[in-house]
């Protein structure tokens, strides 16, 4: 067993997509400390301490499960990355050379304030997968408390205050093993679990979340790599292997394959749910911390800030100054470039279609435009000026609104969310019809406490009828 200071540069594609990972919701719009969505930080696969775990309904460790085919004498490259917390404040000199705390310290072009910054930490390790075999490995790894000052200068170079950033000591491990699968083929379920250890007491040198989230591994998430073999998909495994693949227990973290199309040898496992094979969109300018809103808004929201807004902002995070300064020297040309993009319509829509058959994409001044074969304006696309049916018939049973039904959503049509729902019960709230003819249910999860609310905003899931199972005890139409 061998720790390496860089792990290969196959790691480079899926790195990128765990970037986006390690910083979601690291600051989020307008930016400032002072808003109150940043108030409550850290909100991704949190690790804390294990005294602190189990009243606080937050866990200490996750673990990860998938299936792999390791070739002859494969190696196994793991780097598990995660943010380490740290509290930064913030002090004004006096006349007399000495330093106080201060809430603000207002200069020329920012306000600096008090914030909790995260800085990138690693722990790597590359090893024989014949040695995980029995009892696995462990890597126990440490972090020390620290503490350093940077001083603050004004316009003319003059030390008018300090930052002062403390760190306190987390403590973990990472353990994995592999166990050789009963089946015909050289094939292991793999198991990798990364723990908080830290000794931490609530009581101990502060309370609190605050206090146990200086002590915690933020974001936590692993990057796996073959160096011969392939990983298998925990959502599309070959058929021989999806017997196995269900007996996989992934906790607080999802593995899915992290290198392009056609290859499987990367697997990032993430605390955010994600599809196989992910990637940056090419249009992304850079990192906006806030994957809950659309670049192009943020960028023209953060552009509309006031100068004293965008002074705090600059002032909260160095990442946030970075925000700021790529909206407002952002060119019309790629601004424009964010407004959007259609990718792969047929394959979405109808992946048996051949792949030479006609998209319905029509090129327009090098836009590709979707264009229907029967517009929807079309008198021969449908009667558009007679009622709409306020049912759609599920296995010859009528679903309306009130209907209760099954979630069975597919692979295809459906985001990652989906998995969390899949076979529960929901109830209609409408049945939509688009102007293509589709037709889509509105739906509430049953025993979900957010229910009333999703009605009254009219913010609803959605699925076709063909990933819904009637549960209503009714008849078919043609036996009434």
């Amino acid at each position: 067993m061998t720790t390496t200071a860089a792990l290969d540069a196959r790691f480079e594609t899926a790195r990128q997509v765990a970037d986006a990972v390690l910083f979601e919701g690291y600051v989020l719009y307008p930016y400032r400390a002072s808003a109150a969505k940043n108030r409550l930080r850290w909100q991704f696969g949190v690790l804390v301490p294990p005294a602190w775990a189990p009243e606080q309904g937050e866990h200490c460790l996750q673990q990860t499960e998938l299936l792999m085919e390791p070739k002859g004498d494969a190696a196994l490259a793991v780097e598990l990355r995660f943010l380490h917390a740290q509290r930064r404040t913030v002090q004004q000199r006096s006349p007399d050379g000495t330093f106080t705390e201060v809430g603000e310290l207002h200069l020329a072009d920012r306000v600096l304030v008090p914030w909790d910054e995260g800085t990138e930490e690693r722990v790597e390790l590359t090893v024989a997968v014949s040695e995980l075999e029995g009892d696995g490995v462990s890597l126990p790894f440490t972090r020390p408390a620290g503490e350093e000052s940077e001083p603050v200068l004004d316009a003319d170079g003059r030390t008018v205050g300090r930052l002062v950033r403390r760190t306190e000591a987390i403590s973990g491990v990472l353990r994995l093993r592999a166990s050789g699968l009963d089946c015909a083929y050289r094939a292991f379920k793999l198991t990798a679990v990364v723990e908080n250890t830290s000794g931490w007491q609530p009581g101990e040198a502060g309370t609190g979340r605050d206090a146990a989230l200086s002590r915690s591994l933020v974001a936590a998430h692993l990057l796996l790599g073959l160096d011969s073999g392939r990983f298998l998909s925990m959502t599309d495994p070959p058929e021989w292997a999806k017997g196995a693949t269900a007996t996989c227990v992934n906790r607080h973290t999802w593995p899915v394959l992290a290198t392009e199309p056609g290859r499987a040898d990367v697997v990032l496992s993430s605390p955010i749910i994600l599809e196989d094979h992910p990637g940056i969109a090419p249009e992304s300018i850079g990192a906006m911390y806030d994957a809950t809103e659309i670049d192009e808004i943020l960028a023209l929201r953060t552009a509309a800030l006031t100068e004293q807004e965008k002074r705090e902002a600059r002032g909260t995070d160095p990442r946030a100054a970075a925000v700021i300064d790529l909206a407002e020297s952002m060119p019309p040309e790629v601004l424009e470039r964010l407004h959007g993009a259609v990718r792969a319509l047929r394959e979405i829509t109808d992946p048996g279609v051949p792949p030479d058959a006609p998209t319905g994409l029509e090129d327009l001044g090098g836009q590709a435009v979707f264009k229907p074969d029967t517009p929807w304006w079309d008198p021969a696309h449908g009667d558009t000026a007679g009622p709409v049916p306020d049912h759609v018939l599920v296995d010859g049973v009528p679903v309306g609104v009130g209907s209760r039904v099954l979630l069975r959503p597919g692979l295809r049509r459906t985001d990652a969310q989906d998995l969390f729902v899949r076979g529960r019960a929901a109830q209609v709230e409408a049945v939509l019809h688009d102007v293509d003819g589709g037709v889509h249910l509105a739906v509430t999860v049953e025993g979900d406490p957010g229910a009333d609310i999703r009605r009254e905003q009219g913010r609803f899931l959605y699925f076709q009828p063909d990933e819904v199972e009637p549960l209503d005890a009714a008849a078919p139409l043609e036996e009434r």
